[in-house]
């Protein structure tokens, strides 16, 4: 059993946003006399709001821990079919439930953070086998503390400074650990692949389950915006392209700024014409939308399926050849990398830094 220094020093040493949840799990198992650790997320698409278990560990060993990429949205539990998780983050407060009577076990509920936003509403359900202690309490809440600390300071490092999206630094860290195969225990879950360090330019190469896929988004005509409006103008066009985006796909995508007028989205899908879907949905959305002073704009859009050899950049590649072609054809258009191929219109090679995706 580690103390609650060394369970602290584990917290404090990721780098990866997605382990912090499954480090919380195990320190309070390890620390605490409690049955069940649960952490879960409110998740939404298109305005309906679920429950996702990020990560389950029980004091007898097993649990799970989830890819919020592969997540079947539609099996998850709605909000108000968990009362009391919805009752912790509405009131922010720790809601303690007793299942058998004063000495018997509890369920408590604590809000993860303190003060409620979209991105980050959640709750830890603790399972004990009695109520807690003050002392317990307050080990919970000093490691939650820790954890609110680094989720930030993490979410901090990971995002786009203009408009809050996630970075090409996030992109890396995603697309290795999205690759992996799904944990089938949760003891060692902690994989020395994903803790391996990559020297700067290295790039490791996975396994990939079959349904990935990785796309990018342009404004057409971008520096023609900033010519004519200036840069504030430009700049409030990102803005709100990246809200569009974020309105637009699910909010287990993972949503990117590459840089410039360039975005790109992450996401497990299962078919194509889906993901086709969604990304012609944004390009309209976007076309619809009157920005203001710049009016009326367009973008393109290009995606391709990850496969087993990819590496981000060659990922990126495929996608942006999409882009590309739409905005050579009139732009405001979407392509499959994949569809352009099979109908003999670009060449089945890529060749990676041929073209400048930064």
């Amino acid at each position: 059993m580690g103390t609650l220094v060394q369970h602290i020093i584990k917290l404090t040493d990721h780098r990866d946003r997605d382990l912090l949840e499954l480090t919380l799990s195990k320190a309070l198992i390890d620390l605490l006399p409690l049955q069940r650790v649960v952490v879960a997320k409110v998740i939404s698409e298109e305005g309906v709001r679920r429950w996702m278990q990020i990560a389950t560990l029980d004091a007898r060993g097993g649990g799970m821990v989830a890819d919020p990429l592969r997540v079947d949205f539609e099996k998850l539990p709605l909000l108000e079919d968990e009362i009391q998780r919805l009752r912790c983050i509405e009131t922010h407060e720790n809601i303690e439930v007793a299942l058998a009577g004063d000495a018997g076990p509890r369920i408590t509920y604590i809000p993860t953070f303190e003060s409620s936003r979209s991105e980050e509403d959640g709750v830890l359900e603790i399972h004990s086998p009695k109520a807690l202690t003050e002392s317990e309490l307050q080990t919970i809440d000093i490691l939650l503390h820790v954890f609110r600390n680094m989720f930030h300071l993490l979410a901090f490092s990971d995002r786009d400074g203009l408009t809050g999206l996630l970075n090409r630094k996030a992109l890396d860290d995603t697309f290795y650990s999205a690759v992996l195969e799904e944990l089938d225990e949760v003891a060692g879950a902690i994989s020395p692949q994903r803790d391996a360090k990559v020297a700067p330019g290295q790039e490791r190469r996975h396994r990939v389950p079959p349904n990935y896929w990785l796309g990018t988004i342009s404004v057409d005509h971008f520096n023609a915006v900033g010519e004519k409006h200036g840069h504030l103008i430009a700049e409030e066009v990102l803005l709100l392209v990246a809200r569009i985006l974020n309105n637009t796909f699910r909010t287990y995508d993972h949503i990117y700024r590459l840089g410039g007028e360039q975005f790109a989205v992450l996401m497990h899908c299962p078919e194509e014409p889906l993901v086709l879907a969604a990304f012609e949905r944004c390009r309209a959305n976007i076309e619809k939308f009157n920005f203001p002073q710049a009016g009326h704009l367009t973008a393109c859009g290009g995606f391709t399926r990850i496969t087993a050899d990819d590496s981000p950049s060659t990922a990126l590649e495929r996608a942006e050849r999409g882009v590309d072609y739409g905005q050579h054809s009139g732009g405001n258009q979407v392509f499959s990398y994949g569809d352009l191929v099979r109908r003999g219109l670009l060449g089945d090679t890529v060749n990676v830094g041929a073209v400048d995706i930064f």
